[in-house]
């Protein structure tokens, strides 16, 4: 069905992560956790594709100690005593198996509940009371505001290491808070968080990555979602060339960022049509910073993610391109999403040549914690 898959198989280290293979676990929303509080289930959910030769397993995102970081009573969050006793026993879970985990910070910012009969208990935090270009929606936050989603993120990481995780993740992608800052149409501020370029605009991200630099230490890793895309503009653009993106991508880095998760719709899709070269985003961000990255979009499947949120599935897709780009060294790691999310046992069947008995995405598996 494909090449062979020895380099997405081999082992990887950046700092003191190191990971038996290459194939990391995408975070998922799965909204299965009451009140915020990981389950019993969840744990079962993780130590599932720990056991079943996932490198690394980054969770579904996590809501960091502000009133409205999360948009669902039922996402996890990453504060307090009985959702960090929760994510003990998630850790616990998956290190039982000799998995390797990290959480994945979030602020949804200015994204409104998705629950006709909740809203988060305080306003929507937003850079500039935007949810979208000219679009009013959410506060814009105070300078206190911005100061403690800050300190937010640095406390949630640093009792992400205490609880015993590997790495973390922060989600600066997909039109969320952080992003929000990222983009022209959502940053009107005309203090250090805003400004006329992106470099300006990702201030923000940078202090946050700082932050949690000085939380965690200089040998335990930090991974950053970015992404082009919004989910409120699918063809917007951040860095609409390569001397943006280096300047975006640099700014992070310099802040802190060891590996770089880039989040495109279609792994195989070129970043940059007009330079002549098939590099995708994870590609183009490995060859302009040096530092990891991890591609994911699609991986597996024919179609993307989106098609899933319509209640859609998928086919099993071959793995031959994603095969070519990883040994050509475009990028370090591959995120899986929907396939690993459908079958636990993807990883390993991967692993065996058993593709035959690769399973399609069905669309109600997000219903479900498998």
């Amino acid at each position: 069905m494909f090449m062979t898959t020895a380099n997405l198989f081999s082992p990887f280290t950046c700092k003191s992560l190191t990971l038996r293979n290459r194939i990391v676990m995408a975070p998922m929303t799965r909204s299965h956790s009451p009140g915020g509080v990981p389950t019993d289930e969840v744990a079962g959910y993780y130590r599932r594709r720990a056991a079943a030769d996932v490198g690394l397993i980054v969770s579904e995102g996590t809501g960091v100690n502000r009133p409205a970081s999360l948009n669902d009573p039922n996402v996890p969050r990453f504060h307090g005593e009985a959702e960090l006793a929760g994510w003990q026993k998630v850790i616990d879970e998956v290190h039982s198996v000799g998995g390797v985990m990290a959480p994945q910070l979030w602020h949804v910012g200015a994204v409104k509940t998705r629950h006709a009969d909740w809203t988060p208990p305080g306003a929507y935090d937003s850079p500039s009371g935007l949810s979208r270009p000219g679009k009013p929606f959410g506060q814009a936050m105070a300078d206190h505001e911005v100061a403690d989603a800050i300190a937010a993120f640095a406390q949630a990481a640093a009792d992400a290491k205490r609880l015993g995780f590997e790495a973390v993740e922060l989600h600066a992608a997909h039109g969320y808070l952080i992003d929000q800052f990222f983009w022209e149409g959502t940053n009107e501020r005309s203090d250090p968080y805003g400004g006329p370029s992106l470099v300006d605009r990702s201030q923000f991200a940078a202090q946050i990555l700082k932050a949690t630099r000085a939380a965690v230490g200089p040998d335990f890793p930090i991974i950053i979602r970015i992404s082009q895309w919004k989910q409120q503009d699918y063809a917007v653009r951040m860095a609409n060339s390569p001397a943006e993106m280096e300047r975006w991508l640099t700014t992070l880095v310099d802040a802190g960022a060891d590996i770089l998760h880039c989040s495109q719709r279609r792994f195989w899709e070129p970043e940059f049509e007009d330079q002549g070269s098939d590099l995708n985003f994870a590609g183009w961000a490995k060859k302009l910073t040096g530092q990891p990255t991890i591609t994911v979009g699609s991986v597996g499947l024919s179609g993307d993610f989106f098609s899933a949120f319509a209640g859609q599935g998928s086919e099993t897709a071959s793995l031959d391109e994603l095969v070519r780009r990883l040994d050509r060294g475009d990028f370090d790691l591959v995120g899986v999403g929907r396939a690993l999310l459908q079958d636990p046992l993807w990883a390993t069947k991967i692993k065996e040549g058993r593709t035959g008995d690769l399973e399609a995405y069905r669309g109600d598996a997000l219903a479900t914690l498998s």
